[in-house]
């Protein structure tokens, strides 16, 4: 028998508060963007996050409102209602 290992961010809302954190973290280029390897790369590897997990949570924090990905999907934007607990 193995036992598999919790995953932190396997529900879409960890990944999203998570990854609100890290955008209010980095400081902003011009128009308030945010460039997505900026939260990108921490989730995936400092906090050993997987990409699907990364993807769950950004839909997760569009649809809330609390960021707005770029239809390239080369930056996001912290929206002012990005009020998590």
């Amino acid at each position: 028998m193995k036992h598999v290992e919790q995953r932190p961010y396997a529900k879409p809302e960890a990944a999203a508060c998570q990854l609100v954190q890290l955008a209010a973290s980095i400081e902003p280029v011009q128009d308030g963007r945010i460039h997505i390897e900026k939260i990108n790369a921490p989730f995936l590897y400092t906090l050993k996050a997987t990409g699907e997990e990364f993807g769950a949570g950004i839909r997760y924090c569009v649809e809330r409102g609390w960021l707005e990905l770029h239809e390239s999907g080369t930056y996001v934007r912290l929206l002012k209602a990005a009020t998590v607990n």
